[in-house]
């Protein structure tokens, strides 16, 4: 009998670290994602990699969902022969991010086009681009000896492309013999409205705020960008970005109408702990040409209403060289899951802006999508069973969803 054999390494009771095994009954096998966990100590590689995965084996491909290190961040530590699968702009901010700080992978990596089913080995794929905090997220539909498996990797559907979501329920891929489905959100109650509600909130924030307004949010959250920058635009402000986040920007440009340097109402801060990072990099000449499009960073403390700052722990010390302090007339934003704000570098950030009295605010919505979606998401794709991954709470939040098949990391299962 023809079947799929498929085990999760990791991340069947946690959320992040994602790591898949599927193999064909004639032995080839297929990994989705291979991800880092997120309490792994920053800095340490060793002992991340799950030990029921055989590194010593061969797989016919390495899919990657997106690009967030809880997906993609073992690839530093596995073989360089895994043939790596992912988006076009997925391969692009990996490789970025790998080339910033010396951790790039080693793998050949092979793009795909959403809705255009490829193979590999006895494997056909088709990924679907959706809706996800990262940039070039997909779901996977993976077909082989007459099975079909959908593997929803991190989505939502209250995002700026919540409709690719939306599209895919409307033409729901047919006899699911299992969904493989993300349950981040399950029984939380993280914010998912719209981002066009959050700009409309940093719109009101920004006119409202007499000095400057300084915001912490992740360089590859684009909605979340382009939501800042569309604020900007309606309150008259600048928008300033850090290198990283401009070279994202850059890096991302062909694959949409995005704001990048060079754009009115954005602006550059060349720093020089990132420029010295990027000039070790060797990459001088990514610093020389942002500093046309660039802002010095005493510039901030001047006109002091132009302005939202993109603040990170990392361009404090910076900032404060320059004469940037938080004072009673700024006003702070954690555009961030709000778990972050009590870690050490969310703690730094706050402490800064508690010693000038800012006023604080968290505006934010979560990347992933809210128990009711998950809910009529898993209800019309209709799967045989419906398989839990990157999750906490499926085990009291169960109900609502198709016939459940509950696995422990390294267990298998034949579907």
């Amino acid at each position: 009998m023809c079947t799929l054999k498929l085990v999760i390494h990791r991340a069947a009771h946690e959320i992040g670290g994602n790591c898949i095994e599927l193999t064909s009954s004639t032995g080839q096998s297929l990994l989705l994602d291979a991800g880092r966990p997120l309490d792994a100590p920053v800095g340490v590689t060793e002992g991340l990699v799950p030990t029921t995965l055989d590194t010593s084996a061969s797989v016919e491909g390495l899919l990657l969902s997106h690009p967030h290190q809880d997906h993609y961040g073992l690839l530093g530590v596995l073989p360089a022969a895994w043939p790596v699968y992912a988006g076009a702009a997925c391969e692009k901010l990996v490789k970025l991010t790998g080339r910033i700080f010396g951790v790039t992978p080693p793998q050949h990596f092979n793009s795909w086009k959403s809705g255009v089913p490829f193979a590999i080995g006895p494997f056909t794929i088709t990924p679907y681009l959706i809706d996800h905090s990262a940039f070039d997220a997909y779901m996977l539909l993976i077909e082989a000896h007459g099975k079909r498996l959908l593997y929803s990797g991190d989505f939502r559907m209250h995002g700026r492309k919540g409709k690719l979501v939306r599209d895919i329920m409307a033409n729901p891929p047919e006899n699911l013999d299992a969904l493989i489905m993300e349950g981040t959100n399950l029984g939380s109650d993280k914010p998912s409205c719209s981002e066009v509600e959050l700009e409309n909130r940093f719109v009101d924030l920004f006119r409202n705020t007499k000095g400057r307004v300084f915001v912490s949010w992740s360089a590859q959250n684009i909605d979340r960008t382009v939501t800042l920058y569309r604020a900007c635009l309606q309150s008259n402000r600048v928008l300033v970005i850090d290198l990283y986040t401009a070279e994202v920007l850059e890096v991302l440009a062909k694959f949409g109408r995005l704001p990048r340097p060079g754009w009115r109402n954005l602006k550059v801060v060349v720093t020089s702990s990132f420029a010295r990072v990027y000039r070790n990099a060797g990459r001088e000449d990514f610093v020389a040409r942002m500093a046309k499009f660039g802002i010095a960073a005493d510039k901030l403390a001047a006109t002091p209403s132009k302005w939202v700052i993109m603040t990170r722990p990392s361009l404090i010390r910076d900032y404060e060289f320059k004469g940037v302090m938080p004072t009673q007339e700024d006003s702070w934003c954690w555009s961030m899951w709000s778990g972050y704000l009590s870690k050490d570098d969310g703690q730094k950030v706050k402490s800064w802006f508690d010693s000038g009295q800012s006023q604080p605010y968290h505006i934010h919505t979560s990347g992933h999508a809210s128990t009711d979606d998950l809910q009529k998401f898993a209800q019309v794709m209709n799967p045989r069973v419906l398989i839990p991954i990157h999750g906490l709470a499926w085990d009291s939040e169960a109900s609502g969803f198709p016939p459940i098949l509950r696995l422990a990391d390294g267990q298998y299962s034949y579907i």
